[in-house]
């Protein structure tokens, strides 16, 4: 395994090498909300020097992990440097106010990242024009958010946010399946699983929508009467904006039933390391006699997290609604 680490000094044009400074890498990517983050700890020495805003690149074995800029440096008493790096999503923690009108997901993400001055990589057409997403004094991240899950309640499709190297890119994760086997004799050091219904399970879902002309709000339910024998009422209640009609609404609510109406399952693995995986990816996954059913599927990365130290690579990632 051959690693690379880059540091470019943006104001002196200067380029360091500098993997065999560092005794650890950390590589974490999440599904949602939340910027890719490289960390590090390296030796000060010799003629060394950078600062924030400086660009960083890992790469393993000719491939691209990691690229983002230096946002955090903290030195202690004998010239160890912890450095953290975000890559370009972190550019969109920055709060705005928008008003988009018949717009795609991957159109706002166009518009957004424009005026954030991000470069765009792929972006998917997702096919849903969203009637309407207003927004005031939000962070971009939570307004791409909103845009991400219309699409899903209203399509069924789930679209990944992320940065993929050379721009800001929206997929999904069945464009993103990695051809690696993860199971009881392929890579797999550890696991836990966890079942509940208690924080991302409804059987009710309750749609408000506002109406001037009643003065009253309009409302649409969609329930599993089964499932609340079973479990109680679990309610999802969720305004709605105005120019949504009423076939729309119900679409959403019935939608959006299919998708919280189940009990949530969770594993957390630790493995061997395959370069390149990261949240939102799916990979196949093997283990027999995983609590209640017999895990052979492929399963959505929720969070990963990669470790390269003394020359071995490992991994940890979390997955849900197994």
């Amino acid at each position: 395994m051959n690693t690379e680490l880059l540091i470019v000094n943006q104001s002196s044009g200067r380029i360091w090498e500098c993997s065999n400074s560092v005794e650890s890498v950390s590589w974490e990517t999440n599904r949602t909300d939340t910027p890719g983050k490289l960390t590090f700890t390296i030796l000060k020495s010799g003629d060394l020097s950078f600062t924030e805003g400086d660009v960083v690149r890992f790469s393993v074995d000719g491939q691209l992990q990691f690229y983002g800029w230096v946002f955090t440096k903290s030195k202690n008493r004998w010239g160890e440097i912890d450095v953290t790096c975000y890559d370009r999503l972190r550019y969109f923690k920055a709060n705005a106010s928008y008003t988009f009108y018949s717009q795609k997901a991957g159109d706002i993400i166009r518009q957004i990242a424009g005026d954030l001055q991000v470069e765009v990589g792929d972006l998917a057409d997702t096919g849903y024009p969203i009637p309407s997403l207003s927004k005031e004094d939000q962070s971009c991240f939570d307004i791409i958010g909103e845009a991400v899950q219309q699409t899903l309640l209203n399509t069924g499709d789930i679209y990944v946010f992320y940065d993929g190297g050379s721009g800001v890119a929206l997929r999904r994760p069945e464009d993103m399946i990695s051809n690696t086997v993860i199971g009881e004799n392929s890579l797999l050091l550890d696991y836990s699983y966890k079942t509940d219904i208690d924080e991302q399970t409804y059987n009710s879902i309750k749609l408000a929508r506002p109406n001037e002309k009643t003065g009253r709000a309009d409302v649409f339910v969609a329930q599993d009467s089964s499932t609340i024998g079973q479990w109680g009422l679990l309610q999802l209640y969720q305004k709605l904006d105005g120019d949504i009609n009423d076939a729309q609404a119900r679409a959403r609510a019935q939608e959006s039933l299919r998708y919280y109406n189940r009990r949530m399952r969770t594993l957390s693995v630790e493995a061997l390391g395959i370069p390149g995986l990261r949240a939102g990816q799916m990979v196949l996954m093997q283990v027999p006699g995983l609590g209640d059913i017999d895990l052979d599927r492929y399963v959505l990365l929720e969070k990963v997290t990669h470790t390269w130290e003394n020359d071995v690579h490992t991994m940890k990632f979390e997955t849900l609604a197994i």
